[in-house]
């Protein structure tokens, strides 16, 4: 019998199969979890389906994440095909290009506001509308994205290691909200990997390289080690673990020079 055998999850953010999302997503169907998945837009549905349709009993569905009713309307389509909800998965975060490649300092407004509400505020929503689904269920899982800018200046990362910052005591808050009704909150602080979203970081493949020479294990992180890291997260294998931010990045995050 499969781990997660009988279990439903959530996922936002797959936009290919290079992205985290998409890692952890395997990683879960393997284990027997079905699955929905969310699409922004008509310009990102094609490739969504493309891979979701390879997992059995895949749910598609779209999703604005700063639209409300759209966020409710996701929910309302996972109760009606799945019933319940165990799983949620969080791999969403924008911020405008000129606010990542700029001086932090000339940060605007706009952009500033835009990247916390895609990227921090999103798992706030999308975890309240999870909880009514997952307390049928006596509890659940909520895994979120995050990245060790968060915790340090990181160059080139910028107003995105500002949200990112967010988004954790987000994880934090929310799970000191909800770890009475048993719903676990956490994240994932992964160390870089080429996807679409990290080649939008000015200097990407000098940061490959850079962590690659300083972290203990001396390589970069795999694909498939966060989305075994995900399933560790989202199973019972982790049911006293909640608020934390688990780091899978070959060990970088421990190294101070």
């Amino acid at each position: 019998m499969a781990l997660l055998d009988g279990k439903t999850g959530i996922i936002f953010g797959v936009a290919n199969k290079r992205s985290i999302a998409w890692a952890i997503a395997q990683a879960l169907s393997r284990e027997g979890m079905r699955l929905a998945f969310t699409y922004q837009g008509e310009r990102l549905k094609e490739g969504v389906e493309s891979l979701a349709t390879t997992l059995p009993g895949s749910l598609i569905l779209p999703c604005d994440v700063t639209s409300d009713a759209e966020v409710d309307a996701v929910f309302r389509g996972v109760e009606e095909s799945f019933g319940r909800l165990d799983t949620l998965i969080h791999s969403v975060a924008f911020a405008p290009r000129e606010d990542l490649e700029g001086d932090f300092v000339n940060t605007s407004r706009e952009g500033f506001k835009l990247a916390h509400d895609i990227s921090a505020y999103s798992l706030v929503v999308l975890t309240r509308a999870a909880v009514p689904l997952m307390l049928k269920n006596g509890g659940g899982s909520v895994v979120a994205m995050s990245y060790y800018g968060a915790e340090k200046a990181v160059e080139g990362y910028n107003l995105m290691g500002v949200a990112k910052a967010s988004l954790e005591a987000c994880v934090r808050y929310l799970a000191a909200n909800l770890g009475p009704q048993n719903i676990r909150v956490n994240a994932i602080s992964a160390g870089p990997v080429n996807t679409l979203a990290a080649r939008g970081i000015k200097g990407f493949t000098g940061m490959l390289k850079h962590h690659a020479e300083k972290a203990p294990l001396r390589r970069n992180v795999e694909l498939d080690e966060i989305g075994n890291a995900g399933l560790f997260l989202a199973s019972g294998m982790s049911s006293a673990m909640t608020g934390e931010v688990m780091y899978v990045d070959c060990g970088y995050n421990v190294v101070g020079l």
